[in-house]
Parts: structure tokens; C-alpha cells; sequence
């Protein structure tokens, strides 16, 4: 099942839950606006080459949209679809004013030199500038994507609106990113693990994690676990894998990979097959890369206790099925990786108002976010008698439902 289809099941089970209107129901399904534009640029060798260009605008009901922007061969409408439907409730569970977009260029930045990317960065935005801003749409980093991308996408912007530093989040400290954004999506998986253990009167201390996927987001969460007593077991990138059953040194690691850009001749731990990571021998398992890693061909496998979605869609509905009868614990994406969009409004916020925050007010007020959206996760769980992925959804879709008839959307 690819991912719009299984993000419209989620969503529709919710909808049930909720009972609402079919016409309202539709209505929210619906993207506001789908754009699909053509990027032509000279490569350094002088060829031309075309790449094509995707912004899905979802639902604007609560706020501007918000998403980021990915670079990756990979890129498709259904995705995209999928992405920005799934960014509309994660905003609306974490309880910011947003709604949800996502774009991206079909392309391997890989393949492209700085100066290639900066190039279709600027004829992206070129395309899309009048259908973006402050108030409108807000796009972020993704896959492929960085705080340089958006400091090219915010020159090229403010070249026809004015210097315009709120209409991309996830940008250099210099140009007015705020301290604390690039740790956000993993401190706030940590924030969210802690407050689901702490349910099952445990922390993180007790536990023994595996990562998959150990880039920006999967890094961070690594980073904050080793430093409250967790112990990462094993991790694995695009370049492999590697184990070491008492723990990995994680700072020596991070030190490693930061030099190297690789997991590959570290010293610390064990080579051994990614395809082993998912069902390795652990109480947490944080899946931090692709989606529909988890499907129904190693979900019966899988030995960890509870699940944290750092990544976009990582567990396929019959997986969902599959690790729910056994007894696992899910904590889903749209709560679990909104640490990222909770720190880009905070720095919204702060170029609204021109007035920055310190790191320590940064992460104190991400901490409140992440526990309060767990409480209310947990009420909706009660109240509609479901696991914690219907939970977050039930209340992401009804927040975007009462916003969409507060305002009156069959006028």
C-alpha cells in the first residue's frame, strides 16, 4: 500500500471515529491546490537538464501551510499528496497554527554540484514565489534538502516580495534560523519517548534502542538517549550497519561520523546486515529513515516492545495490524517526529516578531508542546476506546474539522 493510500485509510478511520459529515469529510481530503512546474538549468558542463517540481498545498483552515521540501529521485505526486495530508494533522495535533504542505524536485542532489543545486533551487522558488509566503505557505527543510536550500530559497523569494526571513523555516542562524531547530525533530522524538515510557513506568534509562537511519533526525535522538542512560544497541545508515550489545559509544560515534560521513571503519561496534536492524534484539526501535519500512514481511519479526515513528509513514497498515496483535507499541509520526515543525513555528514566531530566543527557551517550550500533545493524545484514546495512532489522528482531524466550520466552508 503506498502512502497516500494508507495515509486516506487513517484518516477515514478517524473520520468514522469522529462521525463526521461525509460532505466535510471529502472536503477535508481534498488538497487546496496541487502545483507541478518544469525546472530547466545549465548544468557546469553547459548541458540543459529539466527536472520537474511538486507543491502540494493541503489545508489552510487553521493557518498558513507549512512543509518541507524534498530532493530526491524518489519524488512523486502521491507521496508529495500523501506528505502534505499527513503534515495538516501533525500540525494540528501538535497544536500550532498551521495547515499542511510538502513539495520537492525529482532529483539526486547527490549527482548535482553546489552550484547545480543552487541553480534549480533558485528556478524552484522562481516558479512557485507567488504561491509561497509568510502568511500563505512556509516550506522547511527535507530529504535532501538543508539550511543552505532554504537560505538560496529565501534570497530568491525576498527578490520580488522584500527580505522576507519568516517565509522559509530551518534557516543559518545568521539569516534568522533559530538556535535549537536542526536537534528539534530528534529531541522531540526523545521528549515523546519519555512521556510514553513514562506510562509504562519506565524511562529511558531502562531501555535498550535501535535506530535505523542515522542522519539528522536519527543523530540527534541517539545523542539525547546516550545522555539519559539509554542504550543504542545498533544503528544503520545508507552506508550500513553496525551493533555492540553493551551500547554504542554514541559520542565517539557522532565524532566518527562527522569526519567520515560514513558508519564504516568505526571502531566502537560490530558490522552487521541492515536488513537485520529492524527485528534486532531491542526494548525500542526508532525507525528514522524512509516510509513502509516496516511491512508485513518483517513485522512478525520484530522483537522491540514499543515503536517511535521518527520517520514519515514507516509502518504499512498490515504491519500496523501485525505489530498491534502482538502487543507493540506504536507511537505515531504525527506526534512522534513534530518536534521539527514545533521548533520552525517557534522560529516563525521569532522573525515575525524580530526578536530571537535563546537555545534553553527553545527546547523548554518544545518539552511543553510534546507533553501537552501527549495528554491530549491520550484523552482522544480514551474517549474513542483506540491505540495511539487513532488517538493522534482522531484529534488532529476533529481540530481541523471545527476550524473548517468555524469558518463557514460551504459559504
Amino acid at each position: 500500500m503506498n502512502a497516500l493510500a494508507a495515509t486516506n485509510r487513517n484518516f477515514l478511520h478517524a473520520s468514522r471515529i469522529l462521525g463526521l459529515d461525509s460532505k466535510l469529510e471529502k472536503s477535508l481530503l481534498i488538497p487546496f491546490r496541487e502545483i507541478k512546474v518544469e525546472c530547466t538549468i545549465p548544468k557546469d558542463d553547459g548541458t540543459l537538464v529539466s527536472y520537474v517540481g511538486f507543491r502540494v498545498q493541503h489545508d489552510n483552515a487553521r493557518g498558513p501551510m507549512k512543509g518541507g521540501i524534498r530532493y530526491h529521485p524518489e519524488v512523486d505526486p502521491d507521496e508529495v499528496n500523501a506528505l502534505a495530508q499527513l503534515m495538516t494533522w501533525k500540525t494540528a495535533v501538535a497544536n500550532i497554527p498551521y495547515g499542511g504542505a510538502k513539495g520537492g524536485i525529482g532529483c539526486n542532489p547527490r549527482e548535482l554540484s553546489i552550484s547545480e543545486q543552487e541553480r534549480l533551487t533558485r528556478v524552484f522558488t522562481q516558479r512557485i514565489h507567488d504561491l509561497i509566503g509568510i502568511h500563505r505557505d512556509v516550506p522547511a527543510p527535507d530529504m535532501g534538502t538543508n539550511s543552505q536550500t532554504m537560505a538560496w530559497i529565501l534570497d530568491e523569494y525576498s527578490k520580488f516580495h522584500g527580505y522576507s526571513p519568516a517565509v522559509v523555516t530551518g534557516k543559518p542562524i545568521d539569516l534568522g534560523g533559530s538556535l535549537g531547530r536542526e536537534a528539534a525533530t530528534g529531541l522531540g522524538v526523545v521528549f515523546g519517548t519519555e512521556a510514553l515510557l513514562a506510562e509504562y513506568g519506565k524511562s529511558i534509562s531502562d531501555m535498550k534502542f535501535v535506530i535505523q537511519g542515522f542522519g539528522n533526525v536519527g543523530s540527534w535522538a541517539a545523542k539525547y538517549i546516550h545522555e539519559r542512560g539509554g542504550k543504542v544497541v545498533a544503528v544503520s545508515d545508507i552506508t550500513g550497519a553496525i551493533k555492540n550489545p553493551n551500547g554504542l559509544d554514541i559520542p565517539a560515534l557522532l565524532r566518527h561520523t562527522a569526519s567520515t560521513e560514513s558508519l564504516k571503519e568505526f571502531h566502537g561496534g560490530d558490522v552487521m546486515d541492515p536488513n537485520g536492524l529492524l527485528v534486532h534484539d531491542c526494548d525500542v526501535l526508532i525507525p528514522c529513515a524512509l516510509g513502509g519500512v516496516l511491512n508485513k514481511e518483517n513485522a512478525a519479526e520484530v522483537k522491540a516492545k514499543f515503536i517511535i515513528e521518527a520517520a514519515n509513514h514507516p509502518t504499512d497498515p498490515e504491519a500496523d495490524e501485525i505489530l498491534s496483535k502482538k502487543g507493540v507499541v506504536i507511537l505515531p509520526d504525527i506526534y512522534a517526529n513534530s518536534g521539527g515543525v514545533t521548533v520552525s513555528y517557534f522560529e516563525w514566531v521569532q522573525n515575525i516578531q524580530g526578536f530571537m530566543w535563546d537555545e534553553e527557551k527553545v527546547n523548554c517550550e518544545l518539552n511543553k508542546y510534546m507533553r501537552k500533545a501527549f495528554c491530549d493524545i491520550k484523552a482522544m484514546c480514551q474517549a474513542h476506546n483506540c491505540n495511539l495512532r487513532m488517538g493522534a489522528f482522531t484529534l488532529g482531524v476533529n481540530r481541523v474539522a471545527r476550524a473548517t466550520l468555524l469558518r463557514g466552508w460551504e459559504a
